[in-house]
């Protein structure tokens, strides 16, 4: 008499045998087979862990890969629009879709230092360039339009250091640059402009 058994149960089981039937011993194997335990000359107990049970199906999680941006053809190019505003006290790398409606993503130079004096460095311009490469990368973004703006307007029309890192940063990160903008803006008839500072500077 030998059961096999696949699923867990707990059984107790008295039968009344005749006493020429007889059960063999079987393994101590909790996990193949039936234990026997005689009890009060013609009962066995069969006490099983697993009997006659098939196994329960238990649902696997399925793995679905999730592909962010739109479905495209191989070396079809996606593009993206990069606004790089650098000023003196600051790197913004902000990347929206072509339409400009919809930001994908923005870091700045601040996200990547902790002194303040280092927002507006070549480095922390670059550290920001590659994490909106990867993140763009994510979003099946692999084209970037670039438009670089200074403070502009009444104040400096020259871009901060961390405008030539950023854009280097881009292209060497592997997205293709597209057209390559200044987009600096300049007052056709504004307010006074501030004045130098007077005096003697030593």
């Amino acid at each position: 008499m030998r059961l096999k058994y696949d699923e867990t149960l707990t059984l107790t089981l008295a039968l009344r045998i005749h006493s020429s039937l007889t059960l063999p011993v079987l393994p101590p194997d909790a996990n193949s087979w039936l234990r026997v335990k005689s009890c009060h000359g013609r009962s066995v107990v069969l006490k099983s862990d697993n009997f006659w049970m098939s196994k329960r199906k238990t649902r696997e999680p399925k793995e679905d890969n999730v592909t962010l941006g739109p479905a495209t053809r191989e070396g079809e190019l996606v593009f993206g629009v990069a606004h790089i505003f650098a000023s003196f006290n600051d790197t913004f790398i902000h990347v929206t879709d072509i339409s400009g409606r919809e930001t994908l993503v923005r870091i700045t130079g601040g996200m990547k230092v902790k002194a303040d004096r280092d927002e507006s460095s070549p480095y922390a311009a670059m550290l920001a360039a590659q994490d909106v490469s990867q993140r763009c990368k994510e979003l099946g973004i692999n084209a970037l339009h670039i438009k670089l703006r200074a403070t502009g307007g009444n104040k400096t029309k020259t871009p901060g250091p961390g405008a030539q890192s950023a854009l280097r940063a881009l292209a060497r990160s592997g997205m293709k640059i597209g057209r390559i903008e200044d987009v600096t803006p300049i007052p056709t008839d504004s307010t006074r402009r501030k004045s130098g500072r007077r005096g003697r500077r030593l």
